[in-house]
């Protein structure tokens, strides 16, 4: 399986003071250990990087990613994406903008989502999403 991981289960993973207790954060660990494959997006570090401060904490968040594929949405993605958030609008479910990118991106590229947002759960009701489930 490959695991694109979003910013919700990096956070609590980076974050010294959070034991790994929370069933996301040890599966990360796992695929960590086993040499898995593990991707994410520019989005999800950029994010990090605007929730951590001081230049330690961003010069460890660069230096941990920069063993992970970052995968770049296109411009089919962005259409997509903006369809599954209308979708999903229609039907009751408000997604963010970012959210709907990052469901589309693990659509597109057939990963399981790795995150702790539930927000993922109601999406992945009205598309082809899959979600990490432990």
């Amino acid at each position: 399986m490959s695991l694109f991981v979003d910013t919700s289960v990096w956070s609590l993973t980076l974050r010294r003071d959070q034991p790994p207790s929370v069933p996301q954060v040890g599966a990360l660990l796992r695929a960590l250990e086993t040499g898995e494959r593990i991707v994410t997006t520019g989005l999800v570090l950029q994010e990090l990087l605007q929730g951590f401060s001081g230049p330690t904490a961003a010069d460890q968040i660069v230096d941990r990613f920069a063993a992970f594929p970052l995968l770049a949405p296109d411009r089919e993605d962005h259409i997509a994406a903006a369809a599954l958030r209308n979708l999903c609008r229609k039907r009751g479910v408000q997604i963010g903008t970012i959210d709907a990118l990052l469901a589309q991106l693990c659509v597109r590229h057939e990963l399981t989502l790795l995150t702790t947002d539930a927000d993922f759960d109601h999406m992945a009701s009205h598309c082809t999403l899959k979600l990490w489930k432990g």
